[in-house]
């Protein structure tokens, strides 16, 4: 029998907008207050990931960076430049490149890839958190999927959404 596997999802906090390329765009105030309280959420729910796959984006880092010391925990990072504009079939590629001694992973990237991948993930599922997946994936959510199998298995409806939420600071 395989071990369960988790993936979660977190939306990168709510960015400024200065005038600078996107992917230089910082967190606003309230994006770090969120961040921080994204990262209290994940360890209220014991869900402290082994790796971290971090868009490279600052503001996708630095949601990272606010959130971590809040877990109690040292997952391996990796920056992945590959998340930052990636379309959801790449970002199910990365998961799917996962080693096997990965059981929870952590993906902090942007909106609408991640509720794009969300939701293909979950496939035809029902339920209030998938609903509410539906309808927006706001700044700082958090999506939580749990994944039978290898990592390399993973396709389009065979993940379960077991939780969404939207921690803020």
């Amino acid at each position: 029998m395989t071990e369960q596997r988790r993936v979660i999802v977190l939306r990168h906090a709510k960015a400024d907008w200065p005038d600078v390329p996107d992917e230089l765009r910082p967190l606003a105030e309230r994006g770090r207050a969120d961040a921080v309280a994204a990262g209290r959420w994940l360890a209220e729910q014991g869900l402290v990931p082994d790796r971290v796959l971090c868009s490279t984006a600052v503001r996708a880092r630095q949601t990272w960076e606010l959130a971590e010391p809040e877990l109690g925990g040292a997952p391996e990072l990796v920056l992945e430049p590959r998340a930052y504009r990636a379309e959801a079939g790449e970002l199910l590629e990365l998961l799917r490149e996962l080693p096997p001694v990965v059981r929870t992973v952590l993906l902090v990237g942007h909106r609408p890839e991640v509720q794009e991948l969300v939701l293909e993930l979950a496939g035809e599922g029902a339920g209030e958190a998938l609903d509410r997946v539906r309808e927006k994936f706001s700044t700082a959510g958090a999506a939580v999927l749990e994944v039978p199998g290898e990592w390399g298995q993973l396709v389009p409806g065979s993940a379960e959404l077991v939780d969404f939420a939207v921690p803020r600071g």
